[in-house]
């Protein structure tokens, strides 16, 4: 089977978005010149997955360029919260998709986008709600408002089926707990993106901490 790591970007992914890394960096571009040295540094220090946000007006244009000159990253797009956002991300070269909530509308469009998704949920009934619909793996959202690792672990017995990537106030300092679930796959963040070294445009530190994060494991 070809790694992820090394398949094309059109190419669909092997695996699971869950199972890449330990880490997806959630990334948010103010410039786009920023988008393939940021996005180098990511995979250089063991990060592949790495989620966009479509927060800002060049998002879509860091995806495209992300997926045309860094081929081992796997570049997806999040705050996804439209069909329409769906179409224009994976036209960009998004391989998967984060929402931070789902509709039956939004559902559908990612469901016949061809690349992986991630739905966010934050409570059992939205996780139900996809269980129902053929939808096992979520994004978990805001995680630390949400309940964090207390509310996951209480899930687990009841809907061990589902699998999750909390994501929203998740640091080095707590990161290691969330991986410690059984039902959670990996964990989106920021701090290995710090706005003073993104300013200087310190990828060296980037990386740095992005190989400090792909070292994290869970713990069984």
């Amino acid at each position: 089977m070809t790694s992820p790591l090394s398949s094309p970007p059109s190419s669909p992914l092997p695996g699971s978005v869950l199972d890449l890394a330990p880490v997806v960096p959630v990334v948010v571009i103010e410039d786009a010149a920023d988008a393939v040295p940021l996005a180098r540094a990511l995979v250089a220090g063991g990060l592949p997955a790495i989620e966009v946000t479509l927060r800002t007006p060049v998002a879509l244009e860091a995806i495209r360029a992300i997926a045309a000159d860094v081929p081992d990253a796997v570049v997806g797009a999040g705050t996804v919260i439209t069909p329409e956002q769906v179409k224009e991300s994976v036209a960009a070269g998004a391989r998967f998709l984060v929402s931070p909530g789902w509709t039956n509308v939004l559902l559908e469009a990612m469901r016949g986008a061809g690349v992986p998704f991630l739905p966010g949920v934050s409570t059992a009934s939205e996780v139900v709600g996809l269980l129902e619909r053929g939808v096992r793996e979520m994004k978990f959202f805001p995680a630390e408002a949400a309940g964090g690792t207390a509310y996951l672990k209480s899930l687990a017995g009841p809907l061990p089926q589902a699998r999750f990537c909390p994501t929203g106030g998740i640091g080095a300092g707590n990161a290691t707990d969330y991986l410690a679930l059984p039902n959670v796959g990996c964990v989106g963040g920021t701090w290995m993106l710090p706005a003073d070294a993104v300013a200087a445009r310190d990828w060296g530190r980037v990386e740095a901490l992005a190989r400090e994060a792909a070292g994290l494991r869970q713990r069984r």
